[in-house]
């Protein structure tokens, strides 16, 4: 039930379709519904989701005050898809997902580039890719690779396997991760950069419920709770993979780091110290509250549920987001490219932090981005941004994703995903 008193304050409760009651309790009539999105973000971190209250839909925006209460029900909470699209190394181009199940792409490929196969006309639900190849997953649960063939494009070896039944694709910045729906994970692509999972295969038989990669490494969660990891181990070798048992989310945080959120709400980092592996320094905002973690190539920024903002790493790379400091409030969502970050506030303005070649400088575009946006993905030198009327605007190195003026006709409306 939804009941308003005479204290001034919201009685909601947040319910999955499956009828899990997420939480209960009171908020403060004079707060916005970025405050309920946060609360639910912190049973499932790094997923997306859909507030309704009856057949409206609640934005983060939207005043709590402004809630029919008439309704007389709770505000349902739609999962739509797990934020798999964290900033990978060196990536030069973006696929955008449109709502037709179509894809348009844009960027650069590598100079050494062997291209094979091509988009999928239609039926993508997902896409995730290396530095010069993507993996689409169609709507029947098969894949389609595309792009550098020495990148991860040629998925021949593994074919009879991802016909049917993948349920996530994540990438390190040389191979592809499988996910599917049985527990079990399919690699392939560039040996030494997570292609090749021999040495861990008999963990990766079943019982996978999570897998995400960075430059080079990738690492899954069990069921279990605990982590298993394979690739390159160069990122990790100043601070050694938790011995955990309790994690219930995984991320990467930057090129050469991770983090894992526990039961108890709590973060764990770790990974190359120069890479934002060690957050020492911010380790008592990270006891709890944390909604989202996310990186550039070596910085680090946490999102809390208060909507602020903790960073740590290299300052020049966004690490240090003082400049910004009081504008990063009613944060919704925060974004990584090689060295900068951008962030979503409550209304759909966007804050840019870090590296101006990094594209931490948005002023190019800064008219376009004080409303409306909805997400942000960010590659090494550029971003994209998705707004609410499913147009895209981009800004960064114009040869390496910034300018997206060839595809423009395409980005106009009906964009729905950008990796």
């Amino acid at each position: 039930m939804t009941t308003f008193d005479i204290r001034n304050r919201i009685y909601l409760e947040l319910v999955e379709l499956s009828g899990h009651v997420i939480a209960q309790r009171s908020w403060s009539a004079t707060l916005w519904a970025d405050c309920l999105y946060r609360t639910v973000r912190l049973a499932k971190p790094d997923h997306r989701c859909r507030l309704l209250h009856g057949t409206q839909e609640i934005k983060p925006s939207t005043p709590l005050v402004a809630l029919d209460l008439s309704l007389g029900s709770g505000i349902q909470v739609v999962w739509i898809a797990r934020q798999t699209d964290a900033y990978k190394p060196g990536n030069t181009a973006f696929a955008a997902i449109k709502a037709n199940g179509s894809v348009v792409t844009w960027g650069r490929t590598p100079f050494h580039a062997l291209p094979m196969g091509s988009a999928p006309g239609g039926g993508v639900v997902h896409i995730s890719h290396t530095f010069g190849a993507f993996a689409a997953i169609l709507v029947d649960g098969s894949v389609v690779t595309w792009g550098d063939s020495q990148s991860g494009a040629d998925s021949s070896a593994v074919a009879a396997l991802l016909t049917e039944g993948v349920v996530q694709v994540v990438a390190t910045d040389g191979a592809f991760a499988a996910m599917k729906a049985n527990g079990s994970v399919v690699t392939w692509g560039r040996g030494g950069r997570g292609g090749d999972s021999s040495a861990v295969a008999a963990l990766l038989t079943e019982g996978v419920v999570q897998v995400c990669g960075n430059c080079g490494t990738f690492v899954a969660r069990l069921s279990n709770g605990s982590i298993v990891t394979w690739g390159d181990s160069w990122g990790r070798a100043v601070q050694a993979v938790p011995e955990v048992t309790d994690a219930i989310h995984i991320c990467s945080t930057s090129s050469h780091a991770w983090c894992a959120f526990l039961l108890n709400g709590s973060v764990v980092t770790w990974g190359s110290s120069h890479f934002g592996g060690d957050s020492s320094a911010v380790a008592q905002h990270l006891t709890e509250g944390v909604v989202q973690v996310r990186g550039t190539n070596t910085a680090c920024a946490a999102l809390m549920i208060d909507g602020s903002v903790v960073t740590w790493g290299d300052d020049a790379a966004g690490g240090d987001s003082s400049g910004v400091a009081l504008l990063l409030r009613d944060i919704i969502s925060v974004t990584g490219s090689g060295g900068a970050f951008a962030a979503i506030r409550q209304n759909g303005c966007v804050v840019t932090w870090g590296d101006d070649a990094e594209r931490g400088d948005s002023s190019e575009v800064a008219a376009l981005l004080t409303e409306g946006v909805v997400h942000i993905c960010g590659i090494e030198q550029a971003f994209a941004a998705i707004k609410a009327d499913g147009s895209v605007v981009t800004w960064g190195q114009q040869n390496m994703g910034g300018d997206s003026s060839a595809v423009a006709s395409l980005l106009t409306e009906g964009v729905v995903a950008i990796c």
